[in-house]
């Protein structure tokens, strides 16, 4: 049987002669060679199969090798880093790629990416220059800080000034706010990776200022507030605000950091929507730095920010560290044009697509949602029902956003088998589960996107 199975399988210089093979060649553009190379691996795998008595093929086998090699030549021209949409209706989904690029952060890439810069060069003076320059103005102007400079995220941030000012030396943090948020990432452990040296005050639930007081000691570098924008905390509580610490600080001669994480340059608090520190509220309460995510509310790219004194910033600079994190051309270029919506609060958030999506109106909400349904086909079975969004992220886990949610299901089809289609198409689409229908919210679903998905729909319930 092996050995008849065995006979069957063509020679490569035959394969390359048909016809299914001289329009795998023209129809990808691909080398000879390349295609060749793919041909002798489904060659191989078919013999091995047989080999192995695993071959189950109905199908003759000179098909199934073809099959095989154009599997291989889609998968080729695919893209692992795909469109998602996200019908969840969590606005900043860590999974997903939180934050979307405004059109302006978008422009400004496309140019940092087609053309050559002022990267390192200055204009003015005709000579070398310094990346951290193209962004640290508009920084303070929305912010206030004195100085600031940008590294490749968050976490980056927060290490580097732990590594900078507290090597070697304590960091004094309240038990309270040694968090940790998605991927592991601990204070308590970036700490240790810094060389910093954690000295814990306080309790889980309270901490007084006289705990802050009592534990500076000679060997003190820095007094260390941490926002817990990933959880709350309730009940018989306490903590010491910033501004409370400040005099502290300096008295005793320590640098009093922040990390707000989120990094709010928008009151979102007007909208009736959390109560997420504003960065330039707690810079003017006389915090010697602070670090904050730039891919968060924000609104911009993966970047973290460290603003305030230009003492502190300055020494950051000549760092080391400041080129093993520093960031491209691409995100300076997005998270510049970002930064500069900000200069007008009505204009960030006209601009945003971040603050767009927070602020999004139930009722706004669910006119979309009826207007998607009346273009869906009538087999689908729809309705809307109350329920609500997050802000995500590790953002304002309290905050519940309201919103609408469009449920289908259709007669003929399984929800699990749907909700598996749409997520593996040529675009995926992500949705939620409710009451074993697709639940979709389209508080993060671009009117741009309708056509596509009601496409991605109409093919899910044929398949």
């Amino acid at each position: 049987m092996k050995q008849r199975l065995l006979r069957q399988i063509p020679p490569i210089h035959e394969l390359q002669k048909d016809e299914a093979y001289i329009t795998l060649l023209k129809s990808g553009d691909l080398s000879d060679d390349l295609l060749t190379e793919w041909l002798q691996e489904a060659v191989a795998e078919v013999r091995s199969q047989i080999l192995n008595e695993i071959w189950t093929e109905e199908a003759s086998i000179k098909e199934s090798i073809f099959t095989a090699v154009s599997a291989r030549l889609s998968k080729h021209f695919d893209y692992t880093l795909k469109k998602v949409i996200n019908g969840t209706g969590t606005v900043l989904h860590t999974n997903l790629g939180r934050a979307i690029l405004s059109e302006q952060a978008i422009k400004q890439v496309i140019v940092a990416a087609t053309s050559y810069s002022n990267l390192e060069y200055g204009l003015e003076e005709g000579a070398r220059g310094s990346r951290h320059a193209l962004i640290e103005d508009i920084v303070k102007e929305v912010t206030g800080a004195e100085a600031a400079m940008v590294v490749n995220n968050n976490a980056a941030a927060v290490y580097f000034v732990l590594t900078a000012f507290a090597k070697g030396r304590e960091v004094i943090v309240s038990r309270g706010e040694l968090v940790e948020i998605g991927g592991s990432f601990r204070v308590s452990s970036i700490m240790e990776e810094s060389g910093a040296h954690l000295k814990e005050i306080g309790t889980t639930n309270k901490t007084h200022y006289k705990d802050y007081e009592a534990a500076i000691s000679c060997e003190t570098a820095m007094l260390m507030k941490v926002h817990t924008s990933n959880f709350k905390t309730i009940g018989f509580t306490s903590a010491v605000e910033s501004k409370d610490l400040t005099k502290l600080a300096k008295e005793k001669e320590v640098i009093l950091y922040e990390d707000l994480g989120s990094g709010a340059l928008y009151d979102l608090s007007q909208h009736g929507i959390g109560d997420e520190p504003h960065v330039s509220e707690v810079l003017a309460q006389g915090v010697d730095l602070v670090t904050f995510s730039g891919d968060k509310l924000l609104g911009g790219p993966q970047a973290g920010i460290i603003a305030g004194s230009k003492k502190l910033i300055d020494r950051l600079k000549k760092h080391q560290l400041a080129r093993v994190l520093r960031v491209d051309k691409m995100t300076l270029a997005a998270l510049e044009a970002t930064l500069k919506s900000y200069i007008d609060s009505n204009t960030a958030l006209k601009e945003i697509p971040t603050l767009k999506m927070i602020v999004k109106s139930k009722e706004e909400i669910k006119q979309e949602s009826e207007q998607f349904t009346s273009m869906l086909s009538k087999e689908w079975n729809s309705e809307l029902i109350e329920d609500f969004s997050m802000v995500g992220g590790g953002t304002m886990p309290d905050v519940q956003l309201e919103t609408w949610l469009l449920l289908l299901s259709h007669p003929n089809k399984k929800t699990q088998e749907m909700i598996e289609a749409l997520r593996l198409g040529e675009t995926a689409v992500v949705t939620r589960v409710k009451d074993d229908k697709i639940a979709i919210d389209f508080r993060t679903i671009s009117s741009n996107d309708y056509d596509e998905l009601l496409t991605r729909l109409e093919l899910v319930k044929e398949v």
